[in-house]
């Protein structure tokens, strides 16, 4: 590879994670990568892989200035931050203004900034990335890619509330969905996989993590999803509620004297499995808890799986058939647990799990699950900074449109 050539870093800063990718934008293969997790926790740690070895170091507690800091000079260190020519950033939110991804300016930083309300937990996270690579980087072109722009393609039906129309006319008040860079490269994958026909195929792919998703993919467009106007909707998550009847916020507000802001941080951090089990909101200490004999744990994981299994029934409702169940994300794609759990729920769509392939299919694997065909049950690792490094690839360097026309 010859010393000149550009490379393209990819920064994806999740709420309490900083996953990185450095790529030729040549290669499809990434030449190095890693993950910080449990970011702003006792835990905190990076992972680097590099040239066939993996180094992990402690954080102390870090968030996610602190992951980009030792980022950036484990690059540096090795004559590789001077390369990076483009920096592709994912950002959760970004309201009806951006249905594609778009180079960053002033204009853009912007309008990012305003959508950080509606999307607390990660657009201050990705702004920090955006920022700190900035200044790192000032001669490096800057892309944000948002995972809000494939579920542009939702119909009126799929996106309004039932409430006042002059609320989405004066703040935008709808329904946008979230995880859309890994459901986009997902399905993708799923579609290739199962050998479907790419123009008449219906896929549910659930993107199962700290932050949880599901998505109702027609000839690889979005038709509806779980996640609305903020990433709280839909799912039970890590730390966020997910579906509860608004009139319950009101009640508890009302009788515990809660603020705004205070709701704000119950159901954003205080909720979802790190609520209903009082223990933790990580899926992997849950399932060693609730085998161990601990009740909070269990039933955590109960209602978790419990209404993953609903929204998928709901979202076929958006299909004209089901070809296939897809799960990813950090849960979807190691937990054989919760993916059983699931689809024993699920047998009225004729999904047969394969209990030998579902007990060894994680750690990036990707492969059928189920005994049944139509529809099948598949676990297809997603891959962001990859689609990521392609939609920086399409607009800093003009090498392929492909993926950012997917957006």
């Amino acid at each position: 590879m010859p010393i000149s050539s550009p490379l393209t870093l990819v920064v994806n800063c999740g709420s309490s994670s900083l996953k990185f990718a450095l790529y030729d934008p040549r290669e499809p293969e990434a030449l190095l990568g890693g993950l910080a997790e449990c970011l702003d926790s006792p835990d905190a740690r990076i992972r680097f892989d590099a040239d066939g070895e993996r180094t992990v170091t402690p954080l102390a507690g870090g968030g996610h200035r602190e992951a980009l800091d030792a980022l950036l000079a484990f690059l540096a260190a090795r004559g590789l931050l001077e390369r990076v020519a483009a920096v592709g950033h994912r950002v959760v939110h970004g309201g009806e203004r951006f249905t594609q991804s778009a180079e960053v300016s002033a204009e853009v930083l912007a309008d990012i900034e305003a959508c950080a309300e509606l999307a607390p937990l990660h657009n201050p996270a990705n702004l920090i990335g955006i920022r700190a690579a900035m200044a790192a980087l000032p001669a490096a072109r800057q892309v944000a890619v948002f995972d809000t722009a494939f579920h542009q393609t939702m119909a009126p039906e799929a996106y309004l509330y039932a409430l006042p129309q002059q609320y989405r006319r004066d703040y935008g008040v709808r329904r946008y969905g979230f995880h859309g860079t890994s459901h986009r490269c997902v399905s993708q994958r799923a579609i290739e996989r199962l050998e479907l026909d790419p123009t008449d195929n219906a896929l549910v792919v659930l993107h199962l993590g700290n932050g949880a998703s599901a998505t109702a993919v027609r000839n690889g467009r979005s038709v509806d999803t779980s996640m609305g106007l903020t990433p709280v909707e839909g799912l039970v998550m890590g730390t966020r509620c997910g579906d509860v009847d608004a009139g319950a916020l009101l009640y508890i507000a009302r009788r515990a004297g809660l603020d705004l802001d205070a709701v704000d941080t119950m159901i954003n951090k205080k909720s979802g499995l790190l609520g209903l089990s009082e223990l933790s909101n990580d899926c992997r200490t849950l399932e060693q808890a609730a085998a161990a004999g601990h009740e909070g744990a269990q039933l955590a994981l109960d209602v978790f799986c419990y209404r993953i299994a609903r929204t998928v029934g709901a979202l076929a409702a958006s299909l004209p058939r089901l070809d296939a169940l897809v799960f990813t994300g950090g849960i979807g794609e190691n937990s054989a647990h919760v993916r059983a759990k699931v689809l024993e729920r699920l047998a009225i769509f004729g999904l047969d799990l394969d209990p030998e392939r579902n007990d060894v299919t994680r750690g990036g694997a990707c492969a059928v699950i189920s005994r049944s065909h139509r529809p099948a049950a598949i676990v297809v690792p997603t891959d962001e900074e990859g689609t990521i490094a392609r939609d920086t690839a399409a607009i800093a360097f003009g090498l392929s449109a492909s993926a950012a026309e997917v957006a």
